[in-house]
């Protein structure tokens, strides 16, 4: 089968197409045929090194996708059913996505609806940008209609799920950011609010459009400098998620926005959750998908045999919405 592996930590050129057996499940697992995978974050920070507790060399890298069954396992699936990888750690303990075949847990399959298209499904799990705002908001924020909501980086995938979920839930408003004129012109022709950051400072647009308030909830999968921001931009009691850090790991903070706000700050973890909890989310969420109440967007498809071109553009093509490999 056709796949992408590599041997070594190191930049985008450690990943090579191969041609390798097809996987043998082991006892109750099922196979499953890919048609799309997706390309996210995680999978630079994997093959770039910054990250342990990877498997043994070669890595087959990606943590989603979609396909259909081909051997059904321990599941109750019939072979030939369309499913989506939901939860596990494909890509990094486990070989991942981006091969024609993989093997699965199935207690990590969730079926497609006949609604949803799979370009549609794979963009919705890619990036995990609307499972991560629907725990985030749900669960750790407790978040309650007619609040208040900021999920910078409006091409991103936090960014635009934050926005579209905190919608579904009832916000008042559901603000990101774009870095150019460009894309915030982009960013409100797709229909988000959005605050231009070459026109203004990020807690200067919050203020503005909240009428001096601050925000309730901030899901933060930006980091870097607009972390500390982030932070002087909430409401009284107001809480900030972390959840990425594509701008960086590093920030600065003035205290006296953590104390004088009395804000909250979690870490988020797709640990914190039990797999029930992903799985009935993921399924909430297809389920929106396929009644188009949310439009995971996509910026590019690409051939698996450019795969390496495909992270690269991900991680520094400022892409606006998802990027996935077709197999």
């Amino acid at each position: 089968m056709r796949a992408i592996q590599y041997n070594q930590f190191g930049d985008y050129d450690v990943l090579h197409p191969v041609d390798t057996p097809r996987p043998e499940p082991r006892s109750g697992q099922a196979l499953v045929r890919l048609t799309l995978a997706g390309i996210q974050p995680l999978d630079d920070t994997v093959r770039s090194g910054k990250r342990g507790a990877v498997k043994p060399f070669p890595i087959t890298p990606g943590g989603t996708g979609v396909g259909t069954v081909e051997e059904p396992g321990d599941s109750d699936l019939a072979a030939g059913t369309r499913v989506m990888i939901s939860g596990g750690r494909y890509g990094v303990t486990a070989d991942g996505t981006w091969a024609e075949y993989v093997t699965v847990d199935p207690a990590h399959l969730l079926t497609v609806p006949d609604g949803i298209d799979n370009t549609t499904a794979a963009a919705l799990s890619t990036g995990v940008g609307y499972l991560t705002a629907y725990l985030a908001l749900t669960e750790l924020a407790k978040f309650q209609p007619g609040g208040t909501v900021l999920a910078p980086g409006s091409g991103g995938a936090v960014g635009q799920g934050g926005v579209e979920i905190a919608r579904h839930l009832g916000a008042s408003l559901a603000i990101t950011t774009a870095t150019s004129t460009a894309k915030a012109e982009r960013s409100r022709a797709a229909g988000y609010e959005a605050i231009d950051l070459s026109r203004e400072s990020l807690r200067d647009g919050v203020a503005r459009l909240t009428n001096g308030k601050g925000v309730d909830v901030v899901l933060d999968g930006v980091a870097g400098p607009i972390t500390g921001q982030a932070i002087g931009a909430l409401a009284r009691g107001g809480t900030l998620i972390s959840i990425g850090y594509s701008a960086g790991m590093q920030t600065e903070i003035n205290v006296t926005d953590l104390i004088w706000k009395a804000a909250h700050v979690h870490g988020f973890l797709f640990a914190l959750f039990t797999q029930e909890q992903i799985d009935t989310a993921n399924a909430k969420l297809l389920d929106l998908a396929a009644h188009k109440e949310i439009t995971p967007l996509i910026d590019r498809v690409f051939p698996l045999e450019q795969a390496s071109e495909a992270q690269r553009h991900l991680i520094e093509g400022g892409p606006f919405g998802r990027v996935l490999l077709s197999l």
